[in-house]
């Protein structure tokens, strides 16, 4: 079965960059540009199962999404991946009393990235 992940960043070159390094490995990567459109895609797709969420981001930062997807139904369980230039331990913390499952300082080692998104889904 097709693993669906979303990965939520303002970012058009990370988002690219964590696209081709996951569609390599046989997932299928959709995007969002912040947490709102991130919550939107949501809404219309309960078939995901993992997220990559960026924290400082317009609209709605990742650790307010990661809250709020926490509250959907269907949802509560869902591994979420925090991937940011964000590094303070407060910051991370933060993250994980949100229901963050993980935290990932940009730049990334590609394959520790896969290792730890493999995990998590499920995929030995």
């Amino acid at each position: 079965m097709e693993k669906n992940i979303l990965c939520v960043d303002d970012s058009p070159s990370i988002r690219q960059i964590v696209k081709v390094c996951l569609e390599g490995e046989g997932f299928n990567v959709l995007e969002a540009v912040d947490g709102l459109d991130a919550l939107d895609k949501v809404k219309g797709n309960s078939n995901i199962n993992l997220f990559v969420v960026d924290v400082n981001m317009p609209n709605m930062d990742g650790i307010t999404f990661v809250k709020e997807l926490r509250k959907i139904e269907g949802f509560g369980d869902t591994p979420v991946i925090i991937l940011t230039t964000e590094s303070l331990a407060s910051k991370k913390v933060e993250g994980k009393e949100a229901g963050a499952n993980g935290w990932i300082v940009k730049p990334f080692d590609p394959p520790q990235f896969i290792k730890v998104i493999t995990r998590l889904v499920g995929i030995n």
